[in-house]
């Protein structure tokens, strides 16, 4: 009997993975709107059934694919920091990585121009608040406890240097060359960070 549950859970959470797999492949390629249903399980060899099963609609596979592609964005940006001792360099390090991201076709497409408009304002906030703001604002402390910045309320400085990488991506995102807008919003992010430096 047990080995007839774990064998259900484990179909069940292939079934889900795959699903995942399939969405994120064509949402990044298509886009959302573009991306049916009927496509989605066909790529991911099941029913519409097991799809309705794990996910409440369309929207919410693509929230859950969202999510997952943030989380990992996040824990790359993590990783990056992790290598660095100085902590200006560190904020630096993520402001740039940052950007190079929104050069990736996956990201830009899944992220930044079908993921505002698909995922509610307060269901983004939630999902970065333990991520993206979370690893700003240890990084602002770690340089303001270093000396490296201008002490401050360090809640404030991080909604703001979230808020406008952010908008940033966007603008790279949307550009009809991100390369070249991306070099361009890199040399004011330098310059942005080194304004915090103490005066």
């Amino acid at each position: 009997m047990e080995g007839m549950v774990a064998r259900r859970v484990q179909y069940a959470e292939a079934t889900r993975r795959g699903l995942l797999d399939a969405a994120r492949e064509l949402f990044a390629s298509d886009g959302y709107v573009d991306v049916s249903i009927d496509e989605i399980c066909r790529r991911a060899r099941v029913t519409k059934g097991a799809l309705y099963h794990h996910f409440r609609d369309k929207r919410d596979l693509f929230t859950a694919v969202f999510e997952e592609v943030e989380r990992e964005w996040a824990d790359d940006l993590a990783a990056l920091v992790a290598q660095e001792r100085d902590p200006l360099e560190r904020i630096q390090i993520v402001g740039d990585a940052f950007l190079d991201a929104c050069l990736d076709p996956a990201r830009q497409r899944i992220l930044l121009l079908d993921g505002p408009s698909l995922v509610a304002w307060e269901e983004l906030r939630q999902i970065d608040a333990g991520r993206g703001f979370g690893l700003i604002a240890t990084l602002l402390s770690d340089a303001m406890e270093a000396g490296r910045l201008e002490r401050q309320p360090v809640g404030p400085l991080a909604h703001l240097m979230l808020g406008a990488m952010y908008e940033a991506s966007l603008a790279i995102a949307r550009d009809n060359d991100p390369a070249r807008a991306r070099k361009r919003i890199g040399a004011a992010l330098t310059r942005l960070v080194e304004g915090l430096a103490p005066r």
